[in-house]
């Protein structure tokens, strides 16, 4: 086969790893930077070139588009399917991933249990928004972060109003959720890979913070997952149309919750944490992918 690799940067451990990975297994892997590729649309027909030369044969496109390049990143992949590339994550599944409220939108809506959220805009409602939610600590989450930026723990409800206020005076787009205080800082990070997953990691947030994530200092470390949250898990990535994914569990006395989907969960964390050849994994259900469509 002939595999793309859309990602700015072909040395990041997550590109490397599956570059190395479909070599092993025979295949021709090219990383492209999503942002030199640019196209041609028209009715009888689409072009793409990359640097000055035509892109075509590809069999499948591997997405690893960061989310400050989202809307260009999902516009070059979308090309690629609209010439007939397979690819496991869709641009609309990234773009439905990226989108924090539509994601929890479209979870509850198929009955997949999360932390209780709530959203509004006008400053008049925030009171009663926040009476929504229940008494705090609650947590403040911009629409569009990533790996923990732009989350913060309100302990008060003066503390949730102030936040509140400072995030629309920033016109930002944001979320407020339940805080899980018997998560204990900790979640679980199920990699989901087809109709399995491949691997599970839990990660703990560094003392005195309760962000789990691994960019801000969290630890991991392998986990057995029970058959709900495996179960959850891929309800979640379902939902969301994604083939490869990161779904973010927390435990708590209500059973498993949905903090987030990812759709291009980064590999070195869980390949590090577990042992799982997780790249390999990922390169053999694109290989199925492809072998279906023929």
């Amino acid at each position: 086969m002939k595999i793309a690799i859309l990602s700015r940067n072909a040395s990041l451990y997550s590109t490397s790893r599956l570059v190395e990975a479909g070599r092993k297994r025979g295949h021709r892997v090219r990383v492209l930077d999503p942002l030199r590729c640019y196209m041609r649309i028209s009715h009888q027909g689409f072009e793409m070139h990359y640097k000055g030369r035509t892109l075509s044969g590809f069999d499948a496109v591997i997405p690893r588009i960061g989310s400050s390049i989202t809307f260009y990143g999902t516009a070059v992949l979308r090309q690629f399917e609209m010439m007939g590339v397979y690819t496991p994550n869709s641009s609309d599944a990234v773009l439905r991933a990226r989108d924090k409220l539509r994601s929890l939108q479209l979870l509850a809506r198929e009955g997949i249990d999360l932390p209780r959220t709530v959203f509004g805009d006008y400053p008049d409602d925030t009171a009663d928004l926040l009476r929504m939610l229940g008494e705090p600590p609650h947590v403040i989450k911009l629409n569009e972060g990533a790996q923990g930026q732009g989350v913060l723990l309100a302990e008060k409800r003066s503390a949730s109003q102030g936040m509140i206020e400072a995030f629309r005076g920033l016109y930002a787009n944001f979320v407020v959720q339940e805080f899980i205080a018997e998560a204990g800082g900790g979640d679980l990070r199920c990699f989901v890979i087809g109709n399995r997953v491949a691997a599970a990691m839990h990660r703990q947030a560094p003392e005195g913070d309760f962000r789990a994530n691994l960019h801000r200092g969290g630890k991991a470390s392998a986990v057995e997952l029970s058959t709900q949250e495996i179960t959850i898990a891929l309800r979640a990535a379902r939902t969301m149309g994604l083939g490869i994914a990161g779904v973010d569990l927390l435990r708590s006395q209500r059973g498993p919750l949905v903090l987030e989907v990812n759709a291009s969960p980064g590999l070195e964390g869980i390949e590090s944490a577990t042992g799982e050849d997780v790249a390999g994994a990922i390169i053999d259900s694109v290989e199925q992918g492809v072998a279906r469509r023929t």
